[in-house]
């Protein structure tokens, strides 16, 4: 109860609601063999055998499952993580006629900031003095640097080359173009795809049958065979084979890892359907 807690109160919440979700098939077919093998503990007559092992089975797979799955949403989350980490901690600024090196979250639009060779642009803003080149590879794919003079326009993550330029602040915070990049990649990671807002509608419908189906072959099993134990057996097998994990686990999983590994490779997303219309697309 304590490893599979999550899908009790999963369940329990859902069918709250008035739906019923794939935590209710696995929280029925562990429960269902747990309390019949303790009755059996406490009065023997019952039956033969005990299946704690079976609701403990049952419950490791599924928590395998949802394991693999968070490792596969841990790597495409790199993406972002790659994303958030070209920006500096902190940024030189002038006050006057002297530097002074503050967090970055502190500069404020029409801050005048120092950028030394080899630094990374702290925010976006125009060239007021200097010379350099500047490897805009992460918003453009191109390697070659570009040449940027007094009057140029400078995006924050990107990387100054051999010269000192010296820039007005002009989009800081959540306002720059990296800090846009990252919030649509997390946009489309999380929006819903049209085959998943499929998968979601035959998963709120498969669920039910599916309970159904189970107490049906439970009812048949055991007015035919006049047997209780084979019954449940067979009942438990069909909520669990039967739960719909595929559909609402893998798809939004292969969303979460089409749009990771676009932001690694330079393809932003807008959205899941985006992402979802690709396929027919062929590499030349």
């Amino acid at each position: 109860f304590y490893t599979g807690g999550d899908y009790y109160i999963g369940g329990w919440k859902s069918l709250k609601n008035g739906s019923a979700n794939m935590d209710v098939l696995v929280a029925m077919g562990s429960s269902v063999a747990y309390f019949y093998s303790l009755a059996v503990l406490f009065y023997a007559p019952l039956g033969a055998h005990v299946y704690f092992e079976t609701s403990a089975v049952i419950i490791t797979l599924i928590k395998l499952g949802k394991m693999l799955e968070a490792r596969t949403k841990g790597r495409t989350g790199g993406a972002i993580r790659k994303l958030m980490g070209l920006r500096p901690k902190t940024a030189t600024i002038m006050e006057g006629e002297k530097e002074r090196e503050i967090p970055l979250t502190e500069v404020k639009v029409g801050d005048v900031i120092i950028v030394r060779p080899g630094e990374s642009i702290p925010v976006d803003g125009v060239v007021l003095e200097g010379e350099s080149t500047v490897d805009e590879s992460m918003l453009t794919g191109e390697p070659i640097p570009v040449d940027k003079h007094a009057g140029d326009r400078l995006t924050g993550g990107t990387i100054n080359g051999e010269g000192r330029i010296k820039f007005e602040a002009k989009r800081v915070g959540k306002n720059t173009a990296l800090a846009q990049i990252i919030r649509l990649v997390q946009e489309a990671q999380g929006s819903k795809a049209p085959i998943q807002a499929l998968a979601d509608r035959v998963a709120a419908v498969f669920v039910p049958a599916v309970i159904g189906i189970a107490f049906l072959t439970f009812i048949l099993w055991w007015t035919i065979g006049g047997e209780f134990v084979p019954a449940m057996i067979r009942m438990v097998a069909v909520l669990v084979i039967a739960c719909p994990c595929a559909l609402g686990l893998a798809t939004p999983t292969a969303i979460m890892a089409g749009t990771g590994k676009g932001a690694e490779k330079g393809i932003l997303f807008k959205n899941s359907e985006a992402l979802e219309m690709r396929h027919p697309f062929q590499e030349q």
